[in-house]
């Protein structure tokens, strides 16, 4: 295989898909009901080009500096660019101006930074609110008890569609500390919906734990190194 052969993509693009259908029908679900966010972190324009010859449309990406050197060398071809990293207010007219929808918003600095960069674009973005559910220090996101308080607090930012909650898990061997992440974001989630707000998604699981995340009622799983291969450390 060479440097500019991605033929790999499509026979691994179809092995998560069926994973992901398995994973569903494991836990009583239907396939339909959740989708996969190709997560391009680390690879270059054209290896995101090859991804959407095979119908991809939407990428995930950490840093909003990839996304700006990505949107540039791929203009005009329709992606909606998706934040999955933890997002400095310093990148909000970045973000305002290329994103489609932030996956890691976790406190009202960064949403008022969003609201009034989008409101200078005449733009309005989805956005999920990162809830930490893992005791690592490593870990982003909103503290659990301060999710009610958040969620009514976004009420006043126009420009910002909450459509729901993101989580990374715990890194541990033990299944069911993972598990238990992924149970907390969907309690919080209906809890929140119990309480008014229009809460569908729930962003979470990745390539080695996305099965449980399923069992959990994830409705999107981020997956890059089962997609793209093992990172690179250039773009």
């Amino acid at each position: 295989m060479t440097d500019s052969d991605y033929s790999y993509l499509a026979g691994n693009w179809a092995s998560v898909r069926e994973r992901v259908d398995a994973a569903c029908h494991a836990a009583g679900r239907d396939p339909a009901d959740v989708s996969i966010l190709p997560v391009s972190k680390t690879f270059g324009p054209d290896v995101v080009r090859a991804a959407m010859a095979l119908g991809l449309t939407r990428f995930g990406e950490n840093k909003v500096q990839e996304i700006r050197s990505k949107a540039e060398a791929l203009a005009g071809s329709g992606i909606d660019w998706v934040v999955i990293g933890h997002l400095q207010t310093n990148k909000a007219k970045d973000v305002a101006r290329l994103a489609s929808e932030v996956q890691s918003l976790d406190r009202l600095e960064l949403a008022e930074a969003l609201d009034r960069r989008l409101q200078h674009e005449g733009r309005a973005i989805d956005v999920l609110i990162e809830v930490k559910t893992s005791p690592e220090e490593s870990k982003h996101g909103l503290a659990p008890a301060q999710l009610p308080a958040f969620l009514e607090a976004l009420r006043a930012y126009q420009s910002l569609r909450v459509r729901g909650l993101m989580t990374l898990a715990v890194q541990s061997e033990d299944p069911e500390a993972v598990r238990g992440c992924f149970l907390q974001l969907r309690l919080l989630r209906d809890a929140a919906r119990e309480q008014g707000h229009d809460l569908t998604s729930l962003s979470m699981g990745m390539s080695g734990d996305f099965p449980l995340a399923i069992a959990e009622g994830a409705t999107e799983v981020r997956v890059g190194t089962a997609i793209f291969g093992k990172r690179v450390t250039h773009v």
